[in-house]
């Protein structure tokens, strides 16, 4: 197996390789880059897209074939290390831990054993438990709203300024890994489950491929945006940066959901039973 990987990944280098054959030199300014393409991009975007933001206009309009794609990545990322690190080991017996609030006796409960009768007196622990750092907790609890604020206006607003769904998407799914850290991962997975975070993040894809779908059936070309203005209740160039804020809400619904998802099954060793 392990042959047919290196002849696998050779050949293919080989074929990369070849092909910056027919790249224009670095830096030749008469690259068609250079020559028409940059400053259609730089004197047109505005004009075409109504979107002040040049780089979002030519990442989810003019190139939104390669960051639809971008975004597909992503997604095999999260479904690469679920297949690679998701244990689900049904046979083997789960013990359970709990801690008594007031003595802080912990109780080995194993699968199908007795669960303390009065619950509110026991808390569930991980097997190596530590004290919370009460201060840790709070301040995580006051602060991570105002971090899922920003990120819901960073892919709102990444048409107008510097933002998008990338990297909208990354604060929202770095704020829920802090409160997994700074509580835990138990915790966390009652507020967003592992099979929530599975179809979110699909949905956000969909969201995506979708948009440019409904470009199609409106009798327009794959993302061309322009073809929903109707349906926005737009004209056609104020529909191209509608239809931008719709795939930005996917990318940002993909790469947050799949980084929770990744976070949960590295910081748990697939098992998802007790994180970092």
């Amino acid at each position: 197996m392990k042959v047919f990987g290196l002849l696998a990944v050779i050949l293919c280098g080989s074929l990369l390789l070849y092909s910056t054959g027919d790249f224009p030199d670095w830096g030749d300014k008469d690259s068609p880059a250079n020559t028409y393409l940059s400053p259609h991009y730089i004197t047109k975007s505005l004009e075409e897209t109504a979107v002040p933001n040049m780089v979002t206009a030519v990442l989810a309009d003019y190139r939104g074939y390669d960051t639809m794609f971008e975004t597909t990545v992503i997604f095999s990322a999260g479904l690469a290390c679920f297949f690679l690190l998701r244990i689900s080991n049904k046979k083997e017996k789960k013990r359970t831990f709990y801690r008594h609030i007031a003595t802080g006796i912990i109780l080995h409960i194993k699968e199908g054993g007795k669960i303390p009768e009065d619950t509110s007196k026991f808390t569930q622990i991980d097997s190596q438990w530590t004290p919370n750092d009460l201060i840790i907790k709070v301040t995580c609890r006051m602060i991570i709203p105002f971090i899922q604020l920003f990120g819901l206006y960073v892919i709102a607003h990444g048409h107008h300024s510097p933002g998008g769904g990338f990297q909208g998407g990354v604060i929202l799914g770095a704020s829920m890994i802090l409160f997994a850290i700074s509580h835990d991962l138990r915790t966390t997975r009652k507020r967003i489950s592992e099979k929530t975070a599975a179809i979110l993040s699909t949905t956000g894809v969909l969201i995506y491929a979708g948009t440019g779908l409904l470009c199609m059936l409106f009798g327009a070309v794959f993302l061309d945006y322009s073809a929903l203005a109707w349906l926005l209740g737009s004209d056609p160039i104020m529909a191209r940066s509608h239809g931008m804020l719709m795939v930005e809400i996917g990318v940002g619904m993909a790469v947050m959901f799949v980084m929770i998802w990744i976070y949960y099954n590295i910081s748990s060793a697939g098992k998802q039973e007790e994180g970092l």
